[in-house]
């Protein structure tokens, strides 16, 4: 009998609909608008013979729409958002190795020979030998 009591005391007090729903709701949870109404109007005109006259009476109708919406939202879960954030890091990284690799290959293309740096550095080497040697001959 104490089993049954317990039992019926923990359904009494467990978690209600409403509880849920509203944890769905911070957690991120979207209303959805299932339906929503147009309503059409239109005019239509029809031609009466009243005493030798053609005369057109207007009857206005109104037509009723209903369009359904299926746009439910379904909240993503941490493991699922974190997979995502994975994968937008992984693909900048690799955007971002990719650049680097071509800007080496341009550099390596658009490397242009320095003519005048190597006739200075010929002139200056060719002077400091010609130092050095007439130096050498002075104390030799």
């Amino acid at each position: 009998m104490r089993i049954y009591s317990l039992v019926f005391v923990l359904t009494l007090f467990s978690c209600s609909a409403k509880y849920h729903y509203n944890k769905a709701l911070k957690k991120g949870l979207e209303v959805t608008k299932t339906s929503d109404t147009i309503r059409i109007a239109t005019i239509d005109s029809i031609p009466v013979i009243k005493h030798d006259t053609i005369v057109y009476e207007h009857f206005y109708t109104q037509k009723d729409t209903v369009v359904f919406y299926k746009n439910i939202i379904v909240p993503k879960t941490r493991l699922e958002t974190r997979i995502e954030y994975k994968l937008k890091r992984d693909t900048l990284r690799m955007i971002k190795r990719v650049e680097v690799q071509k800007a080496k290959a341009q550099a390596k293309e658009n490397k242009k020979t320095n003519w005048w740096g190597i006739v200075i550095f010929i002139c200056i080497f060719g002077g400091v030998v010609y130092t050095v040697n007439k130096l050498f001959n002075k104390y030799l």
